[in-house]
């Protein structure tokens, strides 16, 4: 989770009907339909302010250790929708070719590891609060190497204590929930804990990088949506905490409604991480309001929004990417462009090499 680059495309769409193992669906009455979208809504925008935030912190402590990140680089960036077509495609492929129960039953495994992991990372913290000052602490660490001499490397340094392990049990108590079960809420669990941890620890350096990527995957979305019916079939198929879902027919059912709206996880992440990127250029400035934050948070609200009524309007599947990109690029830019503040927005780097000649304002 903390490399600059996503492993796996992320299916990046919004849709609005979905039935599981085959049933038919039932019909969503206007307050089921509007009840999910809100929670949708809520869920997709509670990670970026949360992940963004968090995000501030992590740079602050790897430039205080000399940790030197891994950032996208302007070529990594205009190559990734081209890289995650491919994979993407093939994840299609593998679908249409071997069982889909097999291939799930690998997934499931795979990302129950994976979510306990994260979102131990997310609620580790919380829980330590909880425990006595009387419990046994100890602390661990676990590393690694390969290689001697010289030559020697870490593969893993991790240094954690028995607060952790209890964190790490109990979320994997709803590990298991989610193997056993599939259920909805344990899904959305871990996919909240993966967007929060996306958002946080996946770095964009520079703007124009964020514009390239947003860009690239502006098309990648849109291709893959209305050409084709590759995203929706992977989405609809790909049986893990990749999306968040909630039940249009929660009012009728309950905790075991069936018919589901659904947001992939790429449309939190990706436009997530680029209004983290515009929260750290805020902090750079050093003036008290936060104008770029707010502006990118506004952008995907509006856009997020304009997603779910053309869906709601059209019934079909729609690239959220669409609706967001425009948004989110725009609006910060208008307000930079307003504020003079354009130029130092461009040249604003996270970790430069050199001392950036950046026009910062004294706090006002």
């Amino acid at each position: 989770m903390a490399d600059a680059t996503i492993e796996t495309p992320i299916p990046s769409e919004l849709e609005n009907a979905t039935s599981v193992n085959g049933t038919a669906k039932i019909p969503a009455t206007p307050e089921g339909m509007a009840i999910a979208y809100g929670s949708l809504f809520l869920m997709a925008v509670v990670p970026i302010f949360i992940g963004s935030f968090r995000s501030v912190t992590f740079h602050k402590e790897q430039k205080d250790s000399g940790e030197k990140p891994e950032t996208m680089s302007h070529k990594d960036a205009a190559m990734f929708p081209i890289i995650a077509s491919c994979a993407l495609f093939g994840i299609y492929l593998v679908f249409q070719i071997f069982s889909k129960e097999y291939i799930n039953l690998l997934l499931t495994v795979y990302f129950f590891i994976l979510g306990v992991l994260a979102l131990t990372h997310i609620v580790g913290p919380i829980f330590s609060k909880f425990l006595p000052s009387s419990f046994p602490n100890k602390d661990y660490h676990l590393i690694l190497t390969q290689g001697k001499g010289d030559k020697k490397e870490d593969l893993m340094n991790y240094e954690f204590d028995r607060k952790d392990l209890v964190s790490l049990g109990i979320c994997g108590v709803f590990g298991i929930w989610y193997l056993w079960k599939k259920h909805w809420i344990a899904n959305n669990l871990f996919g909240l804990a993966f967007s929060i941890n996306g958002v946080e620890l996946l770095s964009l350096n520079r703007v124009s990088t964020g514009c390239i990527l947003l860009g690239g995957l502006f098309i990648y979305d849109i291709f893959w949506v209305f050409g084709t019916n590759v995203m929706v079939t992977v989405a609809k198929s790909f049986e893990a905490p990749i999306k968040l879902v909630f039940p249009q027919d929660i009012l009728e059912h309950g905790l075991g409604a069936s018919n589901f709206a659904m947001l992939g996880l790429g449309d939190i992440v990706i436009p997530g991480i680029f209004i983290a990127l515009l929260l750290r250029f805020d902090m750079s400035l050093k003036r008290k309001s936060k104008v770029y934050f707010c502006a990118g948070f506004v952008a995907y609200c509006l856009g997020l929004g304009i997603t779910i009524f053309i869906m709601h309007f059209f019934k079909h599947a729609q690239p959220a990417l669409l609706y967001l990109v425009p948004s989110c690029l725009g609006l910060p830019t208008v307000v930079a462009l307003f504020k003079g503040d354009i130029k130092a927005m461009f040249n604003y780097e996270d970790h430069s090499e050199t001392p950036a000649a950046q026009e910062t304002e004294k706090t006002k």
